[in-house]
C-alpha cells in the first residue's frame, strides 16, 4: 500500500483532527489515528468518545486497507517533513502492516503502526436530504455558545439548543443570568437537539470556513453532519431546555440605541477598575446619555457615550460588565438595548441582524 500526497493537504487534514483525538486516554487505542487507503482517497478518522470526525484528502492510491498509527507523533513527523510532497509506504516491516515509511525529500522515517481491530465502529448515520450551508450553521451557533453554562450542576445548560421549524433554525444557550438566541430563516423538519458545548465548539471549527452546504441527519442520541470532504458525529444530551421565552421581557419602561463597538471598548476601559467579585459596573440612562461608572480597590472608572432613547428620563442599572461585553461580541452597527426595569431582565438586539437577541439579568444592589 503505497500514498503520494501533498504535505500541506495531509497537515490540513490532520490539523482537523488532532484536537478531538486525546494524547492520553483509559482506552489507549484512541490516541491512535485510523488511516485507511480506498478509491475515495486517503481517508483518516478519530475520536474522543464524544465526537467522531471522517476526513477525506485526495492523493495518489496505490492499494487498499487499514491501519493504525500514534496519532501525534504522526501529526509531528508530517508537520516537520521538508518536502512539499509526502510518500506513505504501508506493511514494510517484518511482517506486512506493522511499520510505515515515510519519505519527504531528502527525509525518511519509519512508524510502527498495528491493527484496526479494536479501535471503536463511529457513529455516522447515513443523512438525508435536509441540508443546512455550513457557515451558516457555524454562525448561529457562535453567536449564542457565550452564554452556556460552566457549572456541572447546570445540566442541559451545559449545551447548545437548535430548534429546527419549517420557518427558521434556531440556537439557544443560557447559563441562568443571561441568555443568547439566534434565528436563521430556513425550511426543516421539526426538531430540538442540545449539543453539548464543547462539541459545539468542534462544530464551530471543523465547519466555519467549509463552503457548500452541509447534510444531516439526527439518530438516537447522535447528530450526523456530512460536508464535502468531512463527516462529523457527535453525542446530543438528553432533554431539552425549560420554556426559556418566560424571561424574555415583552414591555419596557426605556429603549437606546447607540453603537455596539463603544459600548462595548467603553465597558472594557471601565470594567477595569471594577469590583473583582461582581465586576460590577452601573449604566445610568439620562436624557439622551449614559453614564457608564464603575469602582473598586484601585479607584473609580466613569465614560459617556451619546444615545438616541425613549421612554422614561433616567434609569440606573447595575450588571456584570463581562454578561454585557460578551452579549455585545456578536453585534455589528448599533444596538438596541430595552431595559424593563432596575432589577428585571434587560434585552439587547442587533439592529442590522434581526436574528440575533441576549437578555442579561441585572445585578441586585
Amino acid at each position: 500500500m503505497e500514498v503520494r500526497i501533498p504535505k500541506r493537504t495531509l497537515a490540513e487534514g490532520l490539523s482537523i483532527l488532532e484536537r478531538i483525538i486525546p494524547s492520553r486516554s483509559s482506552n489507549p487505542i484512541l490516541t491512535y489515528l485510523p488511516i485507511e487507503l480506498s478509491e475515495q482517497g486517503l481517508i483518516l478518522r478519530g475520536t474522543n468518545g464524544e465526537v467522531d470526525l471522517e476526513v477525506k484528502l485526495p492523493a495518489e492510491i496505490q492499494g487498499s486497507g487499514q491501519v493504525l498509527v500514534p496519532a501525534q507523533t504522526f501529526a509531528q513527523i508530517v508537520r516537520s517533513a521538508p518536502g512539499e510532497l509526502i510518500e506513505l509506504v504501508f506493511g514494510t516491516g517484518e511482517r506486512p502492516g506493522e511499520r510505515l515509511e515515510l519519505h519527504s525529500g531528502a527525509f525518511n522515517t519509519q512508524l510502527s503502526t498495528t491493527s484496526p481491530d479494536g479501535y471503536p465502529e463511529l457513529a455516522f448515520k447515513a443523512p438525508g436530504s435536509e441540508k443546512i450551508a455550513a457557515s451558516r450553521l457555524a454562525q448561529a451557533i457562535t453567536r449564542v455558545r457565550y452564554a452556556a453554562s460552566t457549572e456541572e450542576y447546570r445540566a442541559i445548560f451545559r449545551g447548545v439548543q437548535l430548534e429546527m421549524s419549517p420557518t427558521s433554525l434556531r440556537a439557544v444557550a443560557s447559563d441562568g443570568f443571561r441568555l443568547a438566541r439566534y434565528d436563521l430563516p430556513m425550511q426543516l423538519q421539526t426538531r430540538k437537539l442540545v449539543i453539548p458545548a464543547r462539541s459545539a465548539d468542534e462544530i464551530v471549527r471543523v465547519f466555519k470556513d467549509a463552503q457548500g452546504e452541509v447534510a444531516f441527519a439526527v439518530g438516537e442520541g447522535t447528530l450526523t453532519l456530512v460536508g464535502e470532504a468531512v463527516r462529523m458525529s457527535v453525542k446530543l444530551m438528553e432533554g431539552e431546555f425549560p420554556d426559556y421565552a418566560r424571561v424574555i421581557p415583552q414591555s419596557f419602561v426605556l429603549e437606546a440605541t447607540l453603537a455596539a463597538e463603544a459600548l462595548r471598548e467603553g465597558l472594557k476601559r471601565v470594567a477595569v477598575l471594577s469590583d473583582r467579585n461582581n465586576h460590577r459596573v452601573n449604566l445610568l440612562f439620562n436624557n439622551g446619555k449614559l453614564d457608564i461608572d464603575a469602582e473598586g480597590d484601585y479607584g473609580r472608572g466613569r465614560e459617556e457615550l451619546a444615545i438616541d432613547s425613549s421612554g422614561e428620563p433616567q434609569l440606573m442599572v447595575a450588571y456584570n460588565a463581562q454578561y454585557l461585553i460578551d452579549a455585545l461580541a456578536p453585534i455589528e452597527g448599533a444596538v438596541r438595548i430595552k431595559l424593563s426595569g432596575p432589577t428585571s431582565p434587560s434585552v439587547l438586539q442587533a439592529v442590522e441582524d434581526a436574528g440575533y437577541l441576549a437578555v442579561v439579568v441585572p445585578l441586585r444592589v
